[in-house]
């Protein structure tokens, strides 16, 4: 199977589903069921009768070993855009739909395509209820769609012939269910728990949110469930399926979520538990991250170079090699890059820089970021020569003034004559457009992106990096947070020398929780979980608001002999562009939904 293609599913028959749908049912849950596996097969005049289309009915699904895996497709497709991003900014009917790179919201990178505020990310940024509310229905009626379509699966074991076909999609299935119900609660809190098909035409069941307990345990069980079927690996033709890794990885952060402070004695169990669990949550996590590092499967992958130049190479190619041994979970992008037709994306070409005729700049690290890399033993941060002497992984994340990537020294710095600053190549915009954007923060990005892809004038090849979800790295550093939490800084110590080790950066004698963020912050640089460490350690508000964190921007201006660095915030008036309220902790739940369950809202949130 060809996990790099998804479902094929028209645009004009998603129009067709949407608009009879939504005016039918009201953007229940329900309406995701017919965008899930099935609609790959059934016309929009046929969701009301049982005439297949092309002589198909859904039993012959169950029967048909390729139809089976095709079923499956969405499941995988739709757990992550990836870098497949997708960000309108003519068309504001579409604004909710648009798939984003969460980093993004963080603070240590952004994009600086100015067209991208006045878009919906724009409006999110800003805190904009209805934005907000809307791109919240839209996450909500992804994850219940495929949840609705495992479901469907399970009614329909019993029509699958036995074999290991059967026992892997049962054993996807089974994950799948406990990653869409971990994303729901993730951003949502305690949701409506469905564990069997629903049809609203013909079923006036309702359900309550469940609690945090519930949450936890469903999760865990179906990932438990998982973990017993799946193989730790599979041939190439099947390479980027869930394995039991991943059911072991779903098992363990659940419990790491869970164990949160933020999440403990709360008066709404679903918003967190009643009393407080987080020590039986974290030995937990301890279990399940120590039942995962047991398999002896995963590692880390290791660099031989000793100097600058190849450490800065070799780190930057483990983010380039497909399921490597480091890799747990990735969002499999096609290997030709095909944009059009396949999943491939533009990261090379929304990340380049000017001289490599960028535009977009869509990828540009903070200052903010740039400070969190320490020094090596026997360097003194110079204010006049910032980048010597730096944590080796920053040369391979961070494109910085004077730095070379691919054959072309960066230029990003402004050129002093008379009264005149005279901008850099890689500050001047490429081409006529009168959009075209540079850094606005005097970097650009070095991890992620690959120095041989080439950037034409054919954007219907581009790139073909497949996007991480987990890694190794990362669970020796969930796990040392976990050690941490529960008292033992020395096993803890042991997992962030052995990231550091990798690196080529000297041991931690001992170790402090600040320590402990700065170097998850460090080896976890704009990956998707850096952005959920806010929410679960309770920083949200800080982290997230331009007048508490301002982001940051470095510029730099020559002039003869003499090199200026100035540090200033990126916006004269942050708060403006960057507001984060305590009520986002938590999704609004979409109002329908509600009022046909009867259910609480989430906190503070009302209907716009």
């Amino acid at each position: 199977m060809d996990l790099h293609k998804s479902l094929t599913l028209g645009i004009a028959k998603q129009a067709c589903l949407c608009s009879r749908l939504i005016a039918i049912f009201k953007k229940y849950i329900l309406c995701g069921l017919f965008a899930a596996g099935l609609t790959a097969f059934t016309g929009c005049d046929d969701l009301f009768r049982d005439t297949p289309v092309d002589k198909m009915s859904e039993k012959d699904i169950w029967k048909n070993p390729m139809l089976l895996d095709e079923y499956v497709l969405p499941w995988y497709r739709n757990m992550n855009s990836g870098f497949s991003t997708y960000v309108p900014t003519t068309i504001a009917l579409v604004k909710s739909a648009s798939r984003y790179y969460m980093p993004w919201f963080g603070d240590q990178i952004v994009p600086s395509k100015n067209d991208y505020y006045n878009a919906g990310y724009g409006d999110l940024l800003k805190s904009n209820t209805k934005e907000i509310t809307n791109w919240a229905q839209v996450q909500w009626s992804n994850y219940y769609t495929q949840i609705q379509s495992v479901n469907r699966l399970f009614v329909n074991q019993g029509e699958i012939a036995e074999g290991s076909q059967k026992q892997r999609i049962l054993g996807e299935a089974h994950f799948f269910r406990a990653y869409y119900y971990y994303m729901l609660w993730r951003q949502f809190g305690g949701v409506m728990l469905i564990q069997e098909p629903l049809d609203p035409l013909n079923d006036s069941r309702k359900y309550p949110r469940a609690s945090y307990e519930e949450m936890v345990r469903a999760i865990v069980d179906d990932a438990r469930a998982a973990a017993t079927v799946l193989p730790l690996e599979y041939d190439a033709t099947d390479e980027g399926r869930i394995t039991q890794g991943a059911a072991l990885m779903l098992v363990a952060k659940t419990f790491q979520w869970a164990s949160s402070d933020v999440f403990q004695n709360q008066e709404k169990t679903y918003l967190g538990f009643s009393d407080d669990r987080s020590h039986d949550m974290l030995d937990s996590a301890r279990v399940a991250y120590e039942t995962l590092m047991g398999l002896q499967y995963y590692d880390l992958i290791q660099i031989a170079g000793t100097d600058e130049e190849s450490i800065k190479q070799e780190y930057r190619n483990i983010f380039l090699t497909k399921n490597s041994k480091e890799s747990i979970l990735e969002v499999q992008h096609s290997d030709d890059g095909n944009y059009d037709t396949g999943f491939g994306h533009k990261l090379d070409r929304d990340a380049a820089a000017p001289h490599f005729t960028g535009t977009t700049a869509a990828y540009t690290p903070t200052q903010n970021h740039v400070d969190e890399y320490g020094m090596r033993t026997g360097f003194t941060y110079d204010a006049q020569h910032p980048y010597v002497g730096r944590d080796y992984r920053f040369y391979a994340n961070i494109l910085y003034d004077g730095s070379t990537y691919n054959g072309h020294v960066m230029d990003i710095h402004y050129t002093r004559e008379g009264n005149n600053e005279i901008p850099g190549e890689d500050l001047t915009a490429y081409g006529t457009s009168t959009t075209a954007a540079v850094t606005r923060t005097g970097y650009y990005m070095g991890k992620f992106v690959n120095e041989k892809q080439q950037i034409n004038n054919d954007e219907a090849y581009a790139s073909s990096q497949n996007y991480i979800i987990w890694r190794y790295a990362e669970v020796l550093l969930d796990y040392a947070e976990v050690m941490f939490r529960l008292g033992n800084t020395e096993a803890a110590r042991t997992q962030v020398n052995a990231i550091r080790r990798r690196a080529h950066m000297d041991e931690l004698p001992s170790l402090t929780w600040e320590q402990l963020v700065n170097e998850r912050r460090v080896e976890l640089a704009f990956e998707e979980t850096s952005y959920w460490d806010f929410f679960r350690w309770g920083i949200a508000e800080e982290k997230l608001n331009g007048t508490s964190n301002p982001l940051k921007a470095m510029k730099i201006v020559k002039r003869g002999e003499t090199t200026t660095y100035s540090i200033s915030n990126m916006n004269r008036f942050p708060q403006r562009v960057r507001v984060f309220q305590k009520m986002q902790y938590y999704l609004p739940i979409p109002w329908d939904e509600i009022r046909y369950h009867g259910i609480d809202q989430n906190p503070d949130w009302v209907e716009v």
